[in-house]
């Protein structure tokens, strides 16, 4: 199996599971958002967003 089929297969995957990662997405989000004292909160928020719409995309 080369990487780009590895790729593939992780992507599909994740995508079947999106509700699911939506909430490690938060929970790293909330990790982050802590560890910089909310300094960086508005990007942290649009990272989470773009990552939870990556997922629901094909």
């Amino acid at each position: 199996m080369d990487f780009k089929s590895l790729a593939n297969k992780a992507m599909d995957l994740a995508q079947q599971n999106a509700d699911k990662l939506d909430t490690v997405i938060e929970k790293a989000g909330e990790l982050v958002d802590k560890q910089t004292e909310g300094k960086f909160a508005a990007q942290i928020n649009t990272v989470e967003e773009a990552a939870k719409k990556a997922l629901r995309s094909e």
